[in-house]
């Protein structure tokens, strides 16, 4: 069972990292540093991959059986790898926007 914690941890701290890089690509967006931003966009984007084949890894070890116990730590670990990529979409919109604007001064 403590693989299993450490897995479960792992997606956890991905999807964590996945969502602070997309909030600091919109911050740096914010600052007229797009190339930054694009940087830690794509910085966000691997942690959510990383993060999904973790998910994956999860799904496999359950198989649709139940397998896998569900606790409080695994539904924070979804919520996080779900408000991530959300986060991710509405930053890459945001974004587009930013760059829409005139330079601030």
């Amino acid at each position: 069972m403590e693989e299993l914690e450490t897995i479960i941890m792992e997606l956890l701290v991905n999807a964590g990292a996945a969502r602070s890089q997309a909030l600091t690509a919109l911050q740096l967006a914010r600052k007229g540093d797009f190339a930054g931003a694009e940087q830690a966009m794509d910085e966000s984007r691997d942690y959510v991959k990383l993060a999904h084949k973790i998910q994956t890894q999860l799904i496999g070890i359950d198989e649709g059986t139940g397998k896998l116990p569900v606790n409080l730590i695994t539904v924070h670990s979804q919520d996080h790898l779900m408000n991530a990529m959300v986060i991710q979409d509405l930053a890459g919109d945001m974004i587009e926007l930013y760059r829409r604007l005139p330079p601030v001064n």
